[in-house]
């Protein structure tokens, strides 16, 4: 059996963890060489060849803030962002990928044996761009990224592995620094996504922001003549590592004390929760519009909301369940908030190890490839034979019955698109707009075509420019889009005449990565377009580098 054991991992904003699925069947959180389950998300370049992750990191950031990276999720996909340090420009994806080292390598040493196959989650409503970064990330640590799992959907997945009968579940997912909203539909063997809305820069750290910015405030209101603590480096970096502490302290306190200091001069601040929520009762109300457009899909899809799960470690904060019964009538469950998403992750990790084991078989049995083989179309007594020689043979790898694992292998996940994909095209007023082929909440795998006209005679090479929206809301205009990639369709025949039609088929996958063909029918030319070659998305060229860089420095 070649087949690999499979790990998940919640690559968080503020704290990432992993976990893989026991012998027992059960997911289990591996803990990392500090005994904690998660481990903070922030990156401490102590030098050119040696980079610290985790808690050490953390607390590095109060003495070397310039030094330090955190939060680097929310610029995943943006080739804008960098981060400069002695000189070196870093992109999200290198240092991502140094997290999913720290994570992966605790993790080996803890289960005693290389990790290299994994599934990595992201937010539901991240866009290409941000999948194949995210997908990069991995590939710079050394790991082979088997999958790219919604946040939201993965919750579902743990919640719903040992639950019977159907329901449908609402997973408010309020992390460190992203908010996810998502209806599921839970049915025994399948998960579909009915909607998926949210946010990538609304998150725990934005409350830790107003939490640090009154602190500020009533320190500069007593030490007028001290100076804005925010001016200073280290002093921000204290406030922003203080309010973290006293928000999660407020969960459980009515009121939290917090020393703020500035130049050698340091005042006492307390905050109650009273204080606490009106500082950010819009932050919150933010989550309860998108949470409204979910239980509006739902009353659309005539749908009964059974159970709402709050996933994250922000959904902690006691008002957030209070406001979701007082606004929708609905009890929150508190489901592993800190947890849940990477236990899905490696249950995810574990259908498609089944599958690989189960395909493996299949190709023994009928000499085929095994990669070559859909799961949906082979005969269900082949299907029982090739799972029953797969239970046998899997020895220590996974214990489970062929009737189990063929259950596993067969499982199926529906997602559906979290934003719009079009191609810019002229309009009958000869304006460049986008026509979408693609839409938010369409249903996953998506294909659609479309068949638009040369303007002019004589067209030897049209530019398709592939087009996303920058949020769910559609719009043709330009400028409520943004470019992901584009190519051009050359070498048409001579004297096509005006009004030639060409055929543009878009074809969106489960994981959210996209696939664009064109074609001028009459000569069959065609011009094909890979997630891979997405603009301001690293080239293969940069993984590769970025990887060898990363395989000489010392991460701790």
């Amino acid at each position: 059996m070649s087949s690999k054991r499979i790990y998940g991992i919640d690559l968080g904003t503020t704290y990432s963890c992993i976990s893989f699925v026991d012998e027992s069947g059960k997911p289990v959180v591996i803990p990392n060489v500090e005994g904690d389950l998660t481990t903070p998300s922030v990156v401490y370049f102590e030098s050119a060849d040696n980079i610290v992750v985790g808690k050490q990191a953390k607390n590095s950031s109060r003495l070397f803030p310039d030094r330090t990276v955190a939060f680097v999720k929310r610029f995943m996909g943006d080739a804008r962002w960098e981060k400069m340090i002695d000189g070196r420009a870093w992109k999200p994806e290198e240092i991502s990928a140094r997290i999913l080292r720290k994570v992966v390598d605790d993790a080996s040493d803890k289960v005693g044996e290389p990790i290299t196959d994994v599934v990595i989650t992201c937010p539901a409503y991240f866009g290409v761009n941000e999948r194949e970064a995210t997908k990069n990330a991995g590939r710079i640590a050394g790991l082979n990224v088997r999958h790219i799992l919604n946040e939201p959907t993965s919750a579902a997945i743990a919640y719903g592995m040992d639950k019977k009968g159907d329901s449908v579940i609402l997973v408010y997912d309020l992390g460190g620094g992203t908010f996810d909203v998502t209806l599921i539909q839970v049915r025994e063997g399948a998960i579909q996504v009915l909607y998926t809305d949210g946010n990538h820069a609304l998150g725990g750290k934005d409350w830790d922001d107003r939490i640090a910015n009154h602190l500020a405030q009533q320190f500069i209101n007593e030490h007028p003549d001290a100076g804005d603590p925010r001016d200073d480096p280290e002093a921000l970096q204290d406030l922003a590592l203080g309010a973290e502490e006293v928000k999660q302290g407020l969960s459980a306190k009515e009121k939290v004390p917090r020393g703020v200091s500035r130049a050698g001069i340091r005042s006492g601040v307390v905050l109650t929760r009273d204080q606490f929520e009106q500082l950010t009762a819009d932050l919150l109300e933010q989550t309860m519009k998108y949470t409204e457009g979910a239980i509006q899909a739902a009353a659309d899809a005539q749908v009964k909301i059974d159970k709402l799960l709050l996933v994250g470690g922000s959904s902690k904060m006691p008002y957030v369940r209070r406001t979701l019964q007082e606004r929708f009538g609905l009890d929150g469950q508190m489901f592993d908030p800190d947890q849940a998403v990477a236990k899905g992750a490696a249950i995810q990790g574990m259908h498609i190890l089944a599958g690989d084991m189960v395909r493996e078989e299949i190709g023994k049995l009928e000499r085929k490839n095994a990669k070559d083989i859909d799961l949906k179309t082979v005969d269900r007594k082949i299907l029982e034979r090739a799972a029953a020689n797969a239970s046998a043979g899997a020895g220590s790898l996974v214990r489970m019955s062929a009737g189990e694992l063929m259950r596993e292998a067969t499982r199926v996940i529906v997602n559906v698109a979290s934003r719009s994909f079009g191609v810019v095209a002229l309009n009958n007023d000869d304006q460049r707009k986008v026509f979408h082929l693609v839409h938010a909440q369409q249903r996953l795998p998506a294909e659609t075509t479309d068949t638009f006209y040369t303007k002019s005679a004589n067209t030897r090479a049209i530019e398709i420019l592939v087009m996303e929206s920058e949020s769910r809301k559609e719009s043709p205009e330009l400028d409520a889009n943004r470019e992901i990639c584009k190519g051009d369709l050359k070498d048409l025949p001579p004297n096509l005449p005006k009004g030639a039609p060409i055929e543009v088929t878009f074809r969106l996958v489960e994981d959210g990565t996209l696939d664009v063909t064109a074609i001028e029918p009459g000569s069959r030319r065609e011009l094909k377009l890979q997630v891979s070659k997405i603009d301001g998305v690293m080239t293969d060229e940069e993984v590769d580098e970025a990887r060898s860089i990363l395989r000489r420095e010392s991460i701790s």
